[in-house]
């Protein structure tokens, strides 16, 4: 009894374009040794071949696999079935081949990107998801400057989704119409709307049994009724399905021979390739398709192999992916050039040993396809002959990773013909040919930085200034997107060079400046911090629960993430970094551990609205956190060797913002909102060891965090203690305000961050059950939870700035004779003080101001202020007396003002204690009417407490804020060179600038400019008319000296 297959049991039901051509050749494998067969025994070959027409079915003639569409399927006895125990696995896996390529073919009726139907647009429109771009994109692309040149790129940057890592039986290979427009849009500036399906993008699976894509195919249609003869339904249900299959063989036959011929009319290789016809044996029709090209249906010559392991001669499918587009002409797969590779050396050697028939005339030989060459080349004057290629060997590798003389050999033609034409057409200048020939390669790829770069060499101007030359101009004066453009756009058409880069070529350069570029590690891992190291300007609220009651909304802030802000500056640093190494006679690849050191600065900058007439109702304050790397060290041996020290400790070109935010510092919900997740980062690297590579070697680094850099009302602030005006007057000392005037300079250090923790425990639970006021003597005025670690220390500048202001209230007492006349009315002390404004604008032409600054206290705290001041007291004896508290105090002030008192003032540093019991004997003595049971917090610290910490810490004024307090004017410069109406895309590029700004990269290009202008450059005005160079040269010729 026969028994016909049914359908799942051969490929021949799937789509012909998805069959792939090596699906028999694994047949083939183990019956590779029969060609020599064939060749011995040709009667034996005739007599199989016999046996197939015949309906006995070979091994080489599979029975699930018919050779023609149109043919019907093949018949097997059943006593066959049971003598092949094997064949119901065969079925199986020929069931489970089936599925999977019936699945692959549904994927093709679906986007990859939204997942839509490409049934829903009525045109039918698709696009490739790995070929190169249309011409209208392309285009689009062109006009804004854009380099992607390929849909992946494109899909990644508007999608975010990676479709290099396709696979085609599991994703589509096109994307839909709409998609295509989101895309567009995204690059263009016209006001389009387009809607996008989906709010996520569509994931896609292998196929499984319940598989979504397969499923909702087969249940697509709508069930018909029953029909009343069952026979009769079944029968008509038949007949209309084999007519459905019929005509969808024919119309992919029509599809795939119309697409061949196309390809066949591409390749046109009939003169160069050899037919299989010339074999000289007869193999079979599967073989004959795996050692044929699947476009030109000829031998393989010099083949190569696709990523879909499909297999085409060389010649022809360059040219079907010049024309047809990146794609395997047999499956549509996304293929490149540079994706070819040669197949396996088993697979050459078959190729090769395979015997030709010579077409020549009177030339009966047949030879191996490796000696065909050599045989033909006796056959010089026939017509017949063919050139075949097939080079075999190794993988033919790429062009640039071979030595200089392979390259000489593979190019030798190629040179030869561009030296004909060169001694032909442009008198013999191969040079000038080959770069044009580069110049439109790089225009054709859109690639018009470099190729911009290639044309002003080749017209002799030079590539002009670097783009980080022209960044750090643009940083360091200011000026603004628009301004630098215009000049860069002036400079172009008045000198016809491009000195200047365009905004492009800065964004590119600054992004290697910016943190979030340079890759690193923690370990341990930070805790609470996430693991990428791609984070750029991020929201200072991020990571905060949005809560209605505590979430600060009117407040905008912006931030690095701490880490990722350090690693930046040390690779910033990293040539100081390496040459402190050699300095210290260490090898350039010690990997440490380096042991860095950062100072913490945090002040408010005050009213930052910019004032269009009568400004806002309500002042704009702002707040900026800052770090500075003081010094790194690294521990060799029993020794520490200091690696690099910031030389200007207080500058504000060391000074790095790291969080700007729009708010008051007196706002203490506000402050700890935005510092908090700073603070927990921090925290969490105490405990670290940062991996980063520097100098092509990982080093190791740690971090010492010295919170210095805050004023006395800030560090009350972090720390929670009472306001300036508590009755606990220090922030270094338990003292009270009566404590500290009965004694002014024997006290010593006590508080710190853990013990006000402790005290704020207790001001809390209040444990002991006191009263308010025994409860406030215990705790010491903490009266608020410290969530910023600062180091017990004064403030350099805040104190200079603090004790002037006392001063000019002592200047003012002295003018009203207050130790006469100690109750004197609020009119008297305004007509004091609008006496001594007129006498110091008069004498020493100092402006009076509404609040003491940094400035005025330098050119109040002199000698000659208190001899113009002298002229207004009438007491000689009070003359004395001032004259010898201010020389105390100018003998005083270099102690806590130098960075390095030891070295720079050891004289002042020796006598300072002796200086200050004398100045405060002179304050409970002569000026006892000012200092009877009270004194100023600045008095108080600059008494007590200096020698103390200079023994501690070595210096006061390396660790003061003054570089903070110094970029104020920075922000409010840089406001205005990036003024925008968003205030968040605003304080964004103002911390961007205001980075690099003190980045020492761009500092060195400064630095050489400076240089070259203190040399004194001028230009001869007697330069003669021949003479053709011009400044830009010399300034060129500097800088490539320089930078």
């Amino acid at each position: 009894m026969a028994v016909s297959l049914p359908p799942t049991l051969g490929f021949s039901s799937a789509p012909d374009e998805i069959q792939h051509p090596h699906i028999k050749f694994a047949e083939w494998k183990f019956k590779l040794f029969r060609v020599r067969s064939f060749e011995k025994a040709p009667e034996e070959a005739q007599k199989e071949k016999k046996e197939a027409s015949e309906g006995n079915p070979t091994l080489e003639q599979s029975p699930s696999v018919p050779e023609k569409a149109g043919v019907q399927n093949a018949v097997l006895v059943q006593p066959a079935l049971q003598g092949q125990p094997k064949f119901s696995k065969k079925a199986h896996d020929d069931k489970k081949t089936r599925a999977k390529a019936i699945h692959q073919a549904n994927l093709r009726h679906f986007c990859r990107i939204c997942g839509n139907s490409f049934q829903t647009d009525k045109h039918r429109r698709r696009y490739p998801v790995h070929g190169p771009v249309d011409a209208k994109t392309q285009s689009l692309l062109r006009k804004k400057e854009k380099r992607a040149t390929s849909w992946p790129d494109l899909i990644a940057r508007v999608f975010r989704i990676d479709v290099k890592a396709d696979v085609d039986s599991i994703h589509p290979t096109e994307f839909c119409h709409n998609c295509w427009s989101i895309m567009h849009r995204r690059f263009s500036s016209a006001p389009r709307e387009v809607y996008f399906p989906r709010n996520t993008t569509m994931e896609w699976h292998p196929h499984s049994p319940s598989c979504d894509i397969c499923h909702s195919t087969r249940q697509g249609l709508r069930r018909r009724r029953h029909h009343t003869h069952g026979q009769l339904s079944k029968r008509i249900k038949m007949m209309l399905d084999r007519a459905r299959q019929v005509r969808q063989r024919k119309r992919r036959a029509r599809a795939k021979v119309s697409s061949k011929a196309i390809m066949k009319q591409i390749a046109s290789c009939s003169k160069i390739h050899l037919s299989t016809k010339l074999l000289a044996v007869d193999f079979p029709a599967y073989f004959l398709k795996s050692i044929s090209c699947q476009i030109c249906e000829h031998i393989l010559a010099d083949p190569v192999e696709t990523s879909c392991k499909h297999v085409f001669c060389r010649v022809c499918i360059f040219r079907c992916l010049k024309v047809m587009g990146s794609y395997c002409p047999s499956c549509r797969y996304p293929c490149f050039p540079t994706d070819l590779e040669s197949p396996g050396k088993s697979f050459l050697s078959i190729l090769n040993s395979l015997l030709v028939k010579c077409p020549a005339k009177e030339c009966n030989e047949e030879v191996s396809l490796e000696k065909y060459n050599h045989h033909v080349s006796s056959h010089k004057e026939s017509k017949e002959t063919l050139v075949h290629i097939n080079k075999g060997g190794r993988p033919r590798q790429h062009l640039l990773s071979l030595t200089r003389r392979a390259q000489k050999h593979r190019l030798r033609e190629l040179k030869l013909q561009v030296k004909a034409f060169a001694d032909k057409e442009e008198g013999g200048d191969v040079k000038s040919v080959c770069l044009t020939l580069f110049l439109l390669v790089l225009r054709a790829r859109n690639e018009h930085r470099q190729a911009d770069e290639l044309e002003a060499i080749m017209q002799g101007r030079g590539s002009g200034l670097q783009p980080a030359v022209c960044l750090a101009i643009r940083v360091n004066t200011f000026l603004s997107c628009s301004q630098y453009h215009k000049m860069y756009r002036t400079v172009k058409a008045i000198t016809g060079r491009q000195i200047f880069q365009p905004l492009h070529a800065l964004r590119n350069a600054e992004k290697v400046l910016l943190p979030g570029h340079h890759p690193f590690e923690w370990q341990p891992p930070l805790k609470q911090v996430s693991s990428r190291t791609d984070v750029g300007i991020i929201d200072g609220l991020s990571g905060l629960s949005t809560s209605v009651d505590d979430y600060p909304v009117d407040t905008i802030a912006k931030r690095f993430r701490y880490d990722a802000a350090l690693v930046s500056a040390l690779m910033d640093m990293e040539e100081e970094i390496l040459e402190g190494l050699r300095s210290q006679d260490l090898e350039d690849y010690l990997s440490g551990p380096f042991t860095v050191v950062v100072k913490e600065s945090c002040d408010g900058m005050g009213d930052v609205s910019e004032k269009h007439g009568s400004g806002p109702a309500v002042p704009e304050k702002a707040v900026r956190f800052s770090f500075t790397i003081m010094r790194i060290s690294v521990a060799q041996g029993a020794r520490t060797a200091k690696v690099f020290e910031e030389a200007k400790p207080n500058s504000e070109l060391c000074c790095k913002p790291l969080c700007l935010m729009l708010a008051d510092e007196s706002d203490h919900e506000t402050l700890t909102a935005i510092l908090s997740p700073l603070i927990a980062e921090r925290e969490a690297m105490k405990s670290s060891e940062l991996r980063l590579d520097m100098g092509g070697i990982l080093r190791t680094f740690r971090f010492i965090f010295r919170g210095t850099g805050y004023d006395e009302k800030l560090v009350r602030e972090v720390e929670g203690l009472e306001a300036s005006g508590s009755v606990y007057i220090c922030t270094l000392c338990d003292a009270t305000r009566l404590e500290a005037s009965q004694n002014l300079v024997l006290h010593s250090i006590t508080r710190s961050h853990a013990e006000n923790l402790e005290r704020y425990e207790v001001w809390r639970s209040n444990p002991y059950h006191e009263s308010v006021e025994e409860l406030r003597d215990r705790v010491k005025g903490v009266s608020a939870k410290p969530f910023i670690e600062t180091v017990p220390s004064i403030d350099a500048l805040h104190c200079d700035i603090g004790n002037a202001g006392e001063f000019y209230k002592i200047f003012q007492l002295e003018i009203g004779e207050v130790y006469k006349h100690p109750g004197a009315s609020k009119e008297e002390r305004k007509r004091w003080q609008a006496t001594l404004d007129k006498h110091l604008r008069k004498k020493m032409n100092l402006k009076p101001i509404m609040r003491m600054n940094g400035n005025f206290a330098r050119r109040l705290m002199t000698k000659e202020t208190v001899e113009a001041v002298c002229e207004l007291i009438p007491s000689q004896e009070r003359h004395e007396a001032l004259r010898e508290l201010m020389d105390l105090y100018l003998k005083m002030k270099p102690v806590w003002r130098s960075s390095c008192p030891a070295k720079e003032c050891p004289e002042a540093l020796c006598q300072y204690s002796f200086n200050s019991q004398r100045f405060a004997e002179l304050l409970s003595t002569k000026f006892k009417y000012r200092y009877e049971g009270k004194i100023t917090n600045y008095f108080h610290k600059t008494l007590a407490h200096v020698p103390e910490i200079i023994e501690r810490d070595g210096s006061i004024g390396a660790w003061a804020s003054e570089g903070n307090e110094s970029g104020n004017k920075l922000f409010r410069r840089f406001r205005k060179m990036n003024a925008r109406q968003s205030k968040c895309y605003e304080m964004e590029d103002v911390l961007k600038h205001h980075w690099l700004y003190t980045s020492k990269y761009l500092q060195k290009f400064m630095n050489a400019h400076k240089a070259l202008k203190d040399c004194g450059f001028t230009i001869d005005s007697k330069v003669t008319v021949g003479d053709t160079s011009t400044p830009e040269d010399y300034l060129e010729s500097q800088d490539s000296m320089e930078f």
